[in-house]
This record gives C-alpha cells, sequence and structure tokens, in this order.
C-alpha cells in the first residue's frame, strides 16, 4: 500500500539525518565536513563525509532503478534511459575529487560527456516515445517527487549555499565548514526526494506494464471474437 511506503519513507530519512547529527554532535568532526589530505593543503575536502557517501549511494540506486525500469517497462524506457543517465553523471560529478586525485585531473567531464551525451541523443531521437510515456503516467507523484529534488538540488542548494551569502550574514565569524554543511545537507534532502521519486515512478512504471499485456490480449480477444461473427 502506497501509505505505507511513505510512512517507511518518513522513517528512514528521519532516522538517517538523526543519525548523522547525533554522529556529529557526540564525535565533533566525524561528520568530515573539512579533511585536509596533506600538510599544504589550505583548503580540505569533504568527499570523505558519510553525507557524500550516502549522496553517491544514493544515485547508484536510483541509476539501477531506472535500469530496472528501461529493461522491463518498455513503454517507459525514453523516461527511464533520461533518468537514469542524469543520476549517473550526478554519481561521476560527485565523485570528481577521487577521479582528479587517482586518476587524471578532469577526466570527470569527459565521463559525464560520455554518459549523459548518449542519453540525451537517445531521448531526442525517440521524442515521440518520450511523449507517450509521459501521456501514460502522468499525473504522476514519483515525477513530481523528482522536479521537486532537482528544484532543491539546481536551484535552491546552489544559491543558499552561495560563499559570499554565509559570508554577509556571519561576517567576520565565517567559516567555510558552515557553508558546507548547509549546502551538503541541503543537497541530502533534494537526493532524498529524487531516490522516493525514482522508487515511486518504479512502482507505476511497473503497473503500466503490468496492464499494457492484458489490453493487448483483450483487443486480440475482442478481434478474433469480431472476425469470427463477420464469418457467419
Amino acid at each position: 500500500m502506497a501509505w505505507v511506503r511513505y510512512l517507511l519513507y518518513f522513517i528512514a530519512i528521519a532516522f538517517v539525518t538523526w543519525a548523522l547529527t547525533q554522529m556529529e554532535i557526540a564525535f565533533p568532526g566525524s561528520l568530515k565536513l573539512h579533511v585536509a589530505v596533506s600538510e599544504s593543503d589550505q583548503f580540505g575536502t569533504s568527499e570523505y563525509s558519510p553525507v557524500e557517501i550516502i549522496q553517491a549511494i544514493i544515485l547508484v540506486m536510483c541509476g539501477g532503478v531506472m535500469g530496472w525500469v528501461a529493461r522491463y517497462c518498455p513503454s517507459q524506457r525514453p523516461i527511464a534511459v533520461l533518468f537514469g543517465g542524469l543520476a549517473l553523471a550526478f554519481l561521476i560529478r560527485e565523485l570528481d575529487y577521487f577521479f582528479d586525485r587517482f586518476i587524471v585531473e578532469n577526466l570527470w567531464q569527459a565521463l559525464v560527456v560520455i554518459v549523459a551525451a548518449p542519453a540525451i541523443v537517445y531521448t531526442y531521437r525517440n521524442r515521440k516515445r518520450m511523449q507517450i510515456a509521459l501521456a501514460r503516467i502522468w499525473p504522476s507523484p514519483g515525477l513530481t517527487l523528482l522536479f521537486a529534488g532537482a528544484v532543491i538540488l539546481f536551484a535552491f542548494a546552489l544559491t543558499v549555499g552561495n560563499e559570499r551569502l554565509w559570508m554577509s550574514i556571519v561576517g567576520e565569524d565565517y567559516n567555510p565548514v558552515i557553508e558546507l554543511a548547509v549546502e551538503e545537507f541541503i543537497e541530502l534532502i533534494g537526493y532524498f526526494l529524487w531516490m522516493i521519486g525514482t522508487i515511486e515512478y518504479a512502482f507505476q512504471a511497473r503497473a503500466i506494464a503490468m496492464a499494457e499485456p492484458q489490453l493487448a490480449a483483450r483487443r486480440r480477444r475482442q478481434k478474433r471474437r469480431h472476425d469470427s461473427e463477420g464469418r457467419f
């Protein structure tokens, strides 16, 4: 039942958020929002933070779910390919620090292009199927939550996490960790919404896929019945 799933979403998000905040309160610095990887490192990194690790795990889950939809729900494949490609591109962007540090600098940019370009081309070439897929599934709670997550990630978090804003608010007491913590936690709730939207979209796509063969079989039976009636 849908209300049970939403209750579980609420409990899971509340528990993870509570655990992260209590961990930092009990063990200051455990969120690792500012880790210096060397003695000469003045800026530090937050890439080792549990918050960012959870964000990466969510993106892997979203990409996997969209891959499942693309394989088993053909009518929703254009939408699933687009959002699955976006999830993979965002994952690469979240892991840019590790690509730059341990492999080749700016490698993540090339990987994003390699992943995003086929998804965009596929979506453009199948734009009519995309319109049909949207028409079949809309209104969709899952796509609505995906949109809400995108608004938080690409509009709200980027604006509120602006360094100059926090320098203006805090003044001389400004600490980059404050701005970073706010931005990362806002991004986390955006990714939570993205994950819930992906799961709900998958449930809806599965329901459509299960209904379609029944409708097709019903049409074939009606056609056979009509043809048999016409012979006599």
